[in-house]
């Protein structure tokens, strides 16, 4: 038995749903976890995923801003978790939990805050935001429900790696790649015993980038990208991977987001 789990900031669900419906026709994942909806739940386009067989939903929007939903081919439990990080009343993190075989499966979507421009907590509030978000997904452990394994997705807004960005050097004071977030970052998968299953199939030195910048005149041309959406699990999935894509010709798609898909598929 295969099990695909995708993950995309979608930057407007309703916006994009002809695009997402597209993905999901062509792909079709047995789960998707959007972030950035920027839609509230009572808004969410459930017909249109019920029409692609995508009749198991948990969202956790708000108008105009943030937001992460999940949809399902597979029954999820009721067993929904809907976490305030920082406790300022954002939509930013969904988890799930479904049966796979033999294994059940805690899925959390997250969508980090992105920071702002300066890295100064001083002088850039959402800085210090994306900071103490982090330190709180200290606490997620991939084991931390005995008899149930976890994956975690999402846009995390950190590009961890040398080589998750266009340049190490010229990106080390640009919010993303700072060493604060890169570290913090770091510390949260190996303190939550996470796997990075991105790099676990394509290790370093291999670029990785899930995110082209909408102000590139020609983003294709310039590659200048950063992995900024990942997939985790833990270990005991991490066993069972058989392959990572990255659909980067979705940065192509009419009216993009300016983050692609990326799609796990493990044999379980």
């Amino acid at each position: 038995m295969t099990l695909s789990i995708a993950t995309w900031n979608i930057n407007s669900v309703r916006l994009r749903m002809p695009l997402v419906s597209d993905f999901l026709v062509r792909f079709q994942p047995d789960i998707l976890c959007l972030q950035e909806t920027k839609c509230p739940n009572e808004l969410f386009p459930v017909k249109a995923f019920e029409a692609l067989g995508y009749g198991h939903m948990a969202m956790h929007g708000q108008k105009g801003y943030h937001g992460v939903a999940t949809l399902s081919r597979l029954p999820l439990t009721e067993l929904v978790d809907r976490r305030d990080y920082c406790g300022v009343g954002d939509a930013r993190h969904l988890s799930v939990v479904f049966s796979h075989g033999s294994k059940r499966i805690r899925l959390h979507n997250f969508y980090v805050p992105a920071g702002g421009d300066e890295p100064d907590r001083t002088i850039n509030k959402k800085f210090g935001h994306k900071l103490d978000f982090l330190e709180e997904m200290k606490l997620l452990h991939a084991e931390a429900d005995a008899g149930v394994s976890s994956i975690l997705v999402g846009d995390l807004n950190v590009a961890p790696l040398e080589h998750d960005v266009w340049s190490h050097k010229q990106l080390l004071k640009i919010v993303s790649h700072t060493p604060v977030e890169t570290e913090g970052l770091t510390s949260i998968m190996t303190g939550g015993a996470w796997v990075d299953l991105m790099r676990q199939h394509t290790p370093s030195p291999e670029k990785l980038y899930t995110w082209w910048s909408y102000r590139a005149k020609d983003w294709e041309a310039a590659d200048r990208g950063r992995r900024l959406d990942h997939i985790w699990s833990s270990a005991d999935l991490a066993t069972h991977l058989r392959q990572v894509e990255i659909i980067k010709e979705a940065r192509g798609w009419e009216r993009p987001s300016d983050h692609v898909p990326v799609i796990a598929t493990f044999d379980l």
